[in-house]
């Protein structure tokens, strides 16, 4: 498999009153193409932040993104409208990011009209097939989003995302916002859909339930930094950064005879406000020492394939 996308020491820093935000602080990542990068950590750590920036929705303050080998950093207005073929996002709230005066026809057609070149017979052909990927009927076509249920309105965000027929897909918690029982539903569609069109996804998520079933490999962010990457199932058998261990544990497990060891983390958040040397997780952290709040510990390969950043990390799992 080719590698589909790079990011390298990625940043988005914002200005906020006299200081300055770290949204996202030096995100390093590759994705194969046809798989599927699952982001999680807590709300506020960068995740939606990272797919923007990636996707150009925001513009980086540092680092590089390589799309099939070619920088992509900066991008001029020609380059970027090719690129959104491409590349695309499926928004979190299905409601709010529908427009409530087009109907389902006119908000899967709106990006072959933005991108030109289409025929009004392709474009009908091209909606019609979509519909029917995502599990549309066809009398829904005329249909308003606030005539229909919050999983009909989700597919319709995923048909408008895949109608130019991207090859990678940012998918922003695009379950979060629907029932328990319409996630299973859009998770098995979403994962139908990549093995028939060939798509890559990152999916971005705080269920690590959710995660663990679409991901092959996982990244866990804590405000801005990535602390640990891994194949899915490698870090669920062996997680080894604090944070990870913690997250983990509080992952519902639907057996009333399971003892639960639960982590409960203590403590302040870092402020990612021109945050100070160290370890952002130090203050929460049970292993933290003085060196923990002196120093940034660096991201490093401390298993094949696993990548951890945490000065002790050896020490605290063995290894």
């Amino acid at each position: 498999m080719s590698t589909i996308l790079e990011v390298k020491d990625l940043k988005k820093y914002f200005k906020v009153g006299a200081g300055t935000l770290h949204a996202v602080d030096g995100v390093d990542f590759a994705i194969e193409e046809g798989k599927t990068l699952g982001v999680v950590g807590e709300s506020g750590c960068g995740k939606s932040t990272l797919g923007r920036v990636i996707l150009h929705l925001l513009d980086n303050t540092g680092g590089r993104i390589l799309y099939k080998g070619e920088d992509i950093t900066n991008v001029d207005r020609k380059k970027l409208s090719a690129l959104r073929k491409e590349m695309q996002m499926v928004f979190q709230d299905p409601f709010s990011s529908l427009n409530p005066r087009m109907t389902v026809y006119q908000t899967i057609a709106e990006p072959m009209q933005i991108a030109g070149g289409y025929s009004k017979a392709e474009i009908e052909k091209r909606v019609g097939e979509m519909m029917d990927t995502v599990g549309l009927a066809e009398r829904f076509v005329n249909s308003y989003p606030h005539e229909l249920d919050g999983g009909r309105r989700q597919r319709i965000g995923i048909a408008r995302a895949l109608v130019l027929n991207p090859k990678f897909v940012v998918c922003d918690e695009p379950v979060s916002a629907l029932d328990v029982s319409i996630q299973a539903q859009v998770l098995n569609l979403m994962l139908d859909i990549q093995e028939q069109m060939g798509l890559t996804y990152i999916f971005i998520t705080h269920d690590l339930s959710v995660v663990k079933y679409i991901s092959n490999d996982i990244l866990v962010m804590y405000l801005g930094q990535m602390v640990e990457k891994a194949p899915s199932e490698e870090l669920f058998k062996n997680r080894l950064h604090p944070y990870t261990k913690a997250l983990i544990s509080a992952v519902p497990v639907p057996d009333i005879d399971h003892k639960r060891d639960r982590i409960r983390l203590k403590g302040e958040l870092t402020s990612p406000i021109d945050p100070k040397p160290g370890c952002r997780f130090a203050a929460r952290c049970m292993y933290a020492k003085p060196e923990c709040f002196a120093r940034d510990p660096e991201i490093r390969e401390v298993l094949p394939g696993h990548f951890v950043r945490c000065h002790f990390v050896d020490e605290i799992n063995g290894l």
